[in-house]
C-alpha cells in the first residue's frame, strides 16, 4: 500500500471519529440545555452538504475518466 493511500485512510478515520464525538456532544447538549436542540442545525447543514458533495462525485460521469488514468 502506498504511503499517500495509508495517510488518506488514517485522516478519513480520524475525521470520522472527531465528527462522531462532535455530533454526540451536540446531541447530549440538546437534552441538558434549554433550546440546545438548535445546536443540531449546523450539524444537519454540514451533513447535508457532505451528502450532496459525495452524491455528486459518485454519480458524476464527467469525473469517471480520471479513474482510468495512469499515475
Amino acid at each position: 500500500m502506498k504511503l499517500d493511500t495509508l495517510v488518506l485512510i488514517v485522516v478519513a478515520v480520524l475525521c470520522g471519529a472527531v465528527a462522531l464525538v462532535w455530533v454526540a456532544g451536540i446531541f447530549v447538549l440538546s437534552f441538558t440545555v434549554p433550546f440546545g436542540f438548535l445546536a443540531l442545525i449546523p450539524a444537519a447543514l454540514v451533513a447535508y452538504i457532505a451528502y450532496r458533495v459525495l452524491a455528486e462525485r459518485v454519480g458524476s460521469a464527467e469525473e469517471d475518466h480520471y479513474d482510468d488514468m495512469e499515475h
